[in-house]
């Protein structure tokens, strides 16, 4: 399994626009990509700028065709000026224990 973490700041005048269109992106994550298990948004609760991505993939192919995607492409361009900083972070797991 992949694991991805995305860190957003949102810009703050776009914060609202980003939120709908963030849950919109997770939907046609989950139901377009039978390889994409997972896909959670949360935010900070000091700072609802702070915007976190936890995302689940089979492997790094299912992720590199998430990036490749339609909508994920549509997300990218339509939010870029939204957002203030983004970190993207792998991780493989889960560990057996």
């Amino acid at each position: 399994m992949l694991i991805i973490v995305v860190r957003f700041t949102v810009k703050p005048e776009f914060l609202d626009k980003f939120k709908v269109r963030m849950a919109q992106q997770a939907r046609e994550s989950l139901e377009r990509e039978p390889a994409c298990h997972r896909f959670d948004i949360a935010s900070d609760p000091g700072d609802p700028h702070q915007i976190l991505l936890y995302e689940i993939y089979a492997d790094e192919a299912a992720f590199n065709t998430h990036l490749a995607s339609a909508h994920f492409k549509a997300f990218n361009t339509e939010t870029a000026e939204w957002i203030g900083s983004k970190a993207v972070e792998r991780w493989i797991g889960p560990w057996a224990s």
